[in-house]
Formats: C-alpha cells, structure tokens, sequence
C-alpha cells in the first residue's frame, strides 16, 4: 500500500473533513443505479429525441449508439478505477483531483456543473413540451414558463427533501418507462414482420463524418452514467454498489438504445413519414399498429423519465457545488448541509433556480421548447465529453501513483480517450472537409462558447488562487482524508494495490 495512504496520530482531524454530514449509508445498489439511469433517461431518446439523432446520423444512428455504447464502456473502466477505491460526494471532480492536480480538477468539476444543469435544462424544456402535447388533448394549454416552473419546482422538493424519496421516485419511474416501451417496440417490429431494414445493415447513405456529429448527441443520450458517483456518502458498501451502476448503466442503456433506435426507423420508413420532424414517434407508430392507448401509456412514462431526469441531474450538481465550496471554490454556504434531511439543501435551491432560469429566459425569446432542449443538450455533451477524456487520462496516472499499473490500463485509457475524440471532431468540424463538415448553426458556435466557459472558470480559479493560497492545499488535503477513509486501517474495505 503507498505511504500516502497511512494513518498517523496527526491525521486524525484531517480525517474529520472526509465526512460531509449528508444521509450515510442509505441507498441500496437498486437506488444508486437509478441515479445513473435517471440522468441517463433512456426512455425520452426513443419516446421524443431519437428524431434529433437521425437528423444527424441518417441510417447510421444505431452504429453511433454502439459507438457510444463500447467508448463509454472503457471510459467507465476508467472511473471505476477511481470508484473501486473510494467515494464521495464530489464525484469525477475529486477523481480527478487525485489524478491530475488541483488545476484539472477543477476543469473537471466546473464542466461538470455545467453538463449536468444544461442536461437538466434540456429535460426540463423536454418535460415541458411533453406534457403541453398530453395536455392540450384535454383543451388545457399552459404557457411554456408555467410548465417549466411546475417541473423544476417538484425537482426541488424532492432533492431538498430527502434522496432517498429521490432514488425511489426515479427508481419507479424509469422501470416502468422502460418496460412499456419495451413491450410497445416488439409489438411495432412484430407488426412489420420482423423485418430487416437493408438500408440501416448496409449504412445507406451514411459519412464518417455524420456518424461523428450524431455521436455528439449520443453522448448527451448517455451522460450521467457516472453520476452515481456523487452517492459517495449515502450508498450502501460504496466501493461495490458505485462501480457496479457505473459500468451497469451504461451496457443497458446501450442495448436499449441500439434495440429501439433499430425499430423505429425502419417502422418510420415503411409509414413514410419523417421520424426527425416528429416530436412523438413512439405515439405515432403505436397508431398506425392500431395500440394507441399503449403510446399513451408511453408518453405519461416518458413524461415520468423526463422528470426523474429533472431530479436526478440536480443532484450530482448539488453535490458537486456542495463539496467545491467546502473546498473553498464557491461561497460557503453552498457546502451547507440541512439539519434534519442531512440534504445540501442551499446547493439544492440554486441548481433547481438555474435548470429553470434559462429555458424560463429561452422561452421569452420565443425559441421552442424542442429546440431549446437540442441547444442545451448539446452544450451539455462537451461538459461530459471533456470530463470523460481527464477521467480517462487521470486513471492510468494514479494507478502509477499507488503503484498499481498495468498495461492493460494504459491500453483502457488509449482506448477511452480515441472514442471521446470522435465525437470532439464531428462536432467542431474541418473546415472544407466533407467527412467531417463544420455543424451548422448555431451547433458550429457550441464548442466555442464551452471554451470560453472554461476559459472563464480557470481565470476565476487562478484568481482564487492567489487571493487565497492555502486555499488549493485545503482541497488536496480534503480529497486526501477521503481516500484515507477508505484505507482498511479505517473502513473496513480492502487495501488498495495490486488486485
């Protein structure tokens, strides 16, 4: 075991940072992994978004998703390398802290806040959409500003309230979503025959450079498997329950992905109507096979998704702002626990203002709610995309550190970080190249204006820095006291080393 990892008399107080005062010990593996499923939220990509996809990708949407799916596989290796050995609420942010220094990790948590608010951005306005079509049956039609407050408001009543609630409510949520969709999909391919569809097996019409772009959205589809992670206090045997959802959301979410993005153009294709400029295929197919009350019954399950996805991307995000500003990065009020729902009540509050303010701002401008949630859940995409890549860079580095590499993780992390790249390049472009064109508007502005984000976030960092030096000391020490705590000397788990 490295030194690093020894308790002495004197880091005892030390010690003391590494518990955060939230809900301990409360979720069981069931209930972490339907945080990472409900970030995920698979069932509003073939209920509402698969059309943003094939808008993209064509006939090659489902070789993107088993694109996503194997990338994001290995990119999940890499994580677990970090989360088999310990566990907080600060989630890849202190991973990578761990593996790549102050200055990364906090690269890492600023792309991460962003990429989990504008997912929960994107769902909301998904939400709010969603439930305006199923309303308007009624004659009821809302503003958009009146759903997108309804949503955001019950996501944080749940968050502030208590995870477990949480857990369970998008636990229910997303099962059930998925099981209906499930059924209504063989029941669609059973109606055409079982049939092949040559034009999707043999890429018809498909470029290299639209299967990269449409990566860019596949990885939106995937984002947040990873959020389990943020559950690093309040998971049951973390060490085990963490990795497991990690790596075992995103193969099911995969198989999901290929299975119904499959189904459903080939069943558009036969109908003859456009699957990118219908905001509900799954209702539309279920019509045409004579089982629309089954597509009802979908779209109140996706409507249920797109809310848990609400809830389950303010968490993490809580969580992250909760355990930078004990950090000394944020204001500290924002790592403030509540006393009796042992929730970061304060971080809470701001997130769920946030996920509402812009698509609030969004829909004054009088830009849809269908393409604010492809605007937002793109921006979302380079957060994630980014952080996946320093995960992936900072794993093979911390093994060396605790003299635990081997080239099989070298080979993991090379792996990872070339299938992150794709959808890097199909998003940004070369110009004049027609592989890989440069995105339309405003998709060419998206990775700019993440940059600058950056840009602005390192600016503030290194200001802090030097208005406050200890201040980066404080949050290498923090993040040390959490490993420590999962030293055996002290959990209980095994030692870290060579496996």
């Amino acid at each position: 075991m490295s030194s690093e990892f020894k308790i002495n008399a004197n880091q005892q107080q030390v010690l003391q940072q590494s518990f955060h005062g939230l809900k301990s010990h409360c979720l069981s593996f069931g209930e972490v992994l339907a945080q990472s499923f409900a970030v995920i939220a698979p069932t509003t990509i073939p209920a509402s978004n698969v059309g943003l996809i094939v808008a993209l990708a064509g006939n090659g949407t489902w070789l993107s998703m088993v694109l996503g799916l194997v990338g994001l596989v290995f990119v999940s290796i890499n994580i677990n390398q970090f989360a088999s050995r310990s566990a907080s609420p600060g989630s890849l942010y202190s991973y990578i802290v761990k593996g790549l220094g102050p200055t990364a990790g906090v690269i890492c948590g600023w792309s991460l806040v962003l990429a989990y608010l504008f997912t929960a951005m994107s769902v909301l306005c998904g939400f709010a959409n969603f439930s305006s079509v199923l309303i308007s049956h009624l004659g009821i039609h809302p503003s958009s500003i009146t759903l997108l407050a309804l949503g955001a408001g019950i996501a944080w009543y749940a968050g502030y309230k208590d995870i477990q609630l949480s857990a369970v409510a998008m636990l229910w949520m997303e099962g059930l979503s998925i099981a209906l969709i499930g059924i209504l999909c063989v029941m669609i391919w059973a109606h055409h025959g079982f049939a092949l569809d040559m034009p999707q097996l043999t890429l018809s019409g498909v470029q290299p450079g639209s299967l990269a772009t449409g990566l860019v959205l596949v990885m939106f589809a995937f984002s947040g498997f990873e959020s389990a992670t943020t559950l690093g206090d309040e998971a049951k045997s973390p060490l085990k329950t963490i990795p497991r959802s990690v790596l075992g959301s995103v193969i099911l979410a995969g198989l999901f992905y290929v299975c119904t993005t499959y189904i459903e153009v080939l069943a558009f294709r036969q109908s003859g109507v456009d699957i990118t400029h219908t905001e509900e295929p799954l209702g539309y197919l279920s019509q045409q096979i004579g089982l629309g009350w089954l597509g009802e019954l979908v779209g109140l399950g996706a409507l249920a998704s797109f809310f848990a996805c609400v809830l389950g991307s303010i968490n993490p995000a809580a969580r992250i702002f909760f355990l930078m500003a004990r950090h000394g990065l944020f204001h500290a009020k924002l790592g403030n626990t509540h006393t009796s729902n042992k929730t970061p009540h304060i971080a809470v509050t701001m997130c769920s203002f946030l996920t509402f303010l812009i698509p609030a701002v969004m829909a004054l401008f009088q830009i849809k709610l269908f393409e604010s949630m492809g605007y937002l859940g793109a921006i979302a995409s380079f957060g994630f995309v980014t952080v996946y890549i320093l995960i992936s860079i900072a794993a093979p580095i911390y093994l060396y550190k605790i003299n635990s590499l081997r080239l099989r993780d070298i080979t993991f992390s090379l792996i990872a970080i070339g299938f992150m790249c794709i959808p890097l390049v199909g998003s940004v472009g070369i110009p004049g190249n027609q592989l890989f064109p440069v995105p339309e508007a405003p998709y060419n502005l998206f990775p700019y204006l993440f940059l600058i984000y950056i840009a602005i976030a390192c600016g503030w960092f290194m200001c802090q820095r030097l208005r406050s030096p200890k201040m980066v000391n404080k949050m290498v020490k923090a993040i040390d006291a959490i490993h420590i705590r999962f030293d055996s000397d002290v959990y209980g788990n095994p030692k870290r080393g060579k496996k």
